[in-house]
C-alpha cells in the first residue's frame, strides 16, 4: 500500500512539474513571429524590441509598424501589451491587445489617439495556407478620443470609434461594422481668401458627423456586400454608397499580395509599374460586378452651393437653377445615352427645384463580369448604362 500510495505521488509530482516547467511555457517570441507573419502577408511588417512573457500575458516593447525599409514608413507605437494568450492548434488566441496611447508630433502637425485596444484576437497557425483560417482575425477594435493639431490648432477629431468582425458557424461568411462617431473638423485656419470666402458662404467653417460602414463577404464566391458606407455631416447632407462584387476570393488575395510583393522587389520602379498594372488588370478579369447605389440626401448644401455660385457669376439663384436644368440634358446628349438623358433631366429638375435626395443605381438584371465592362467601355461607352441597368432618381 506504501508503495503504490509513493508511485502515485511521484506521478502527480511529475505532472505538476512538467506542466510547470519552461517547455509547457508561453512562447512570447512564436506569439510575435506568427503575428508579424499574418501582418507581412498584407505588406506589413512588426517589430519589436524586447518580448517578456508573464503567465498568459505578453508584452512587446518598442514595437514598430511599418511596410519596407523606408523610416518614413515606419510608424512607432509603443508597447503592446497582450492579455490571456493562449496557444491553438498551433495559433493562438489573446483575449485583449492594448496600445500605449498614440502622441506623435512632427514639425506643425500632432497626433493623439486614446484607449486603443483589440479583443477577441485570432492568430492564425499558419499566415501563407489559402484558406480563411490563415487571416488574421478580431472581435472588435476600439479608439477613443482622436485629434489632429495643426500648428497647435485642432483642425480635426473624432469622439471614438469602433470596429467588429464576426465570422459565421461554418466561416463561410464574416461580417465587418464600423462606426466613427462625433467626428469634427474645422477649417476656420484656412487662410486662402477666396477659399475661405467660399467656406463661410457655404457655412462650412466647422463640420460634425459620423461614419457607418457594414457589410459581409462570402468567402467562397468571393463576393463583398457593402451594405452601408455613410457619412452623415450635420447641416451638409448624407452621401450614402453600397455595392456587391463577386471574385475576390482567398485566390484573389493571394495573386494580388504576390503582385504587390514583386512589385516592391524589383529595383527598376518603371518596370515594376508596368507589370504591377499589368497584373491587376489580368486580376480584374476574375470579378463581376453586382449592383451598385450612391446616394445623397441634402440638409442646406444644395441651396448655399446655388447662392454662392450664383453670386459669382453675378446672377440670380433662380436664374442659375433654370440654367443647371437647361444645361444638363445638353451634356448627358453628348453621350448618346437617350433613355439615361431623360431620366437624368427628370431627377435634375425635381432635385433643383425642391433638394431632398439624389440617387443613381446600377442594377444590372444579372451580375455583370468586368471584362465585359471594359470591353464596353473601350467599344461602345453609350452602352455601359443599360449594360449596368443604371437609373437616376430624386426625391424618392
Amino acid at each position: 500500500m506504501r508503495l503504490e500510495t509513493t508511485r502515485n505521488f511521484l506521478f502527480a509530482s511529475a505532472a505538476v512539474l512538467a506542466f510547470a516547467s519552461p517547455a509547457f511555457a508561453l512562447d512570447g517570441a512564436d506569439v510575435l513571429k506568427k503575428m508579424n507573419a499574418a501582418y507581412h502577408v498584407q505588406g506589413a511588417e512588426i517589430t519589436a524590441k524586447s518580448v517578456a512573457t508573464n503567465g498568459d500575458n505578453v508584452t512587446l516593447s518598442g514595437v514598430v509598424i511599418g511596410s519596407g525599409m523606408d523610416p518614413a514608413q515606419q510608424f512607432p507605437i509603443g508597447n503592446v501589451t497582450l492579455e490571456g494568450v493562449e496557444e491553438d492548434n498551433g495559433g493562438y488566441t489573446i483575449e485583449k491587445m492594448s496600445f500605449e496611447n498614440v502622441n506623435y508630433a512632427k514639425e506643425k502637425v500632432a497626433i493623439t489617439i486614446d484607449d486603443l485596444y483589440m479583443t477577441g484576437v485570432v492568430v492564425p497557425a499558419d499566415a501563407t495556407a489559402n484558406t480563411v483560417d490563415a487571416m488574421l482575425f478580431y472581435d472588435e477594435a476600439h479608439t477613443g478620443p482622436a485629434s489632429v493639431k495643426i500648428d497647435g490648432k485642432e483642425a480635426f477629431s473624432i469622439a471614438e470609434s469602433n470596429a467588429t468582425m464576426t465570422k459565421s458557424e461554418d466561416g463561410g461568411t464574416l461580417s465587418f461594422d464600423l462606426t466613427a462617431e462625433g467626428f469634427k473638423g474645422d477649417l476656420s485656419g484656412v487662410t486662402d481668401p477666396k477659399s475661405k470666402e467660399a467656406i463661410d458662404a457655404l457655412q462650412l467653417k466647422s463640420l460634425s458627423g459620423d461614419l457607418t460602414v457594414n457589410g459581409s463577404w462570402e468567402v467562397a464566391p468571393g463576393t463583398i456586400n457593402v451594405d452601408e458606407y455613410s457619412i452623415d455631416v450635420e447641416n451638409v447632407g448624407r452621401l450614402d454608397m453600397s455595392f456587391s462584387i463577386s471574385g475576390y476570393t482567398m485566390a484573389f488575395i493571394k495573386s494580388m499580395q504576390d503582385a504587390v510583393k514583386a512589385q516592391e522587389a524589383n529595383p527598376n520602379k518603371e518596370q515594376a509599374d508596368q507589370a504591377f498594372g499589368l497584373a491587376m488588370l489580368g486580376l480584374m478579369q476574375q470579378l463581376t460586378f453586382n449592383n451598385a447605389k450612391i446616394s445623397f440626401d441634402d440638409a442646406g448644401i444644395t441651396k448655399r452651393g446655388i447662392d454662392y455660385a450664383a453670386k459669382e457669376q453675378g446672377t440670380t439663384s433662380q436664374q442659375l437653377s433654370q440654367m443647371i436644368k437647361g444645361m444638363a440634358p445638353m451634356m448627358i446628349a453628348q453621350l448618346n445615352i437617350p433613355e439615361l438623358q431623360n431620366a437624368v433631366s427628370a431627377a435634375v429638375n425635381t432635385y433643383i427645384d425642391d433638394p431632398k435626395n439624389f440617387t443613381i443605381s446600377a442594377a444590372p438584371a444579372k451580375p455583370v463580369p468586368f471584362p465585359m465592362i471594359m470591353g464596353a467601355a473601350m467599344g461602345a461607352p453609350n452602352t455601359v448604362p443599360s449594360v449596368l441597368g443604371v437609373t437616376v432618381t430624386a426625391n424618392q
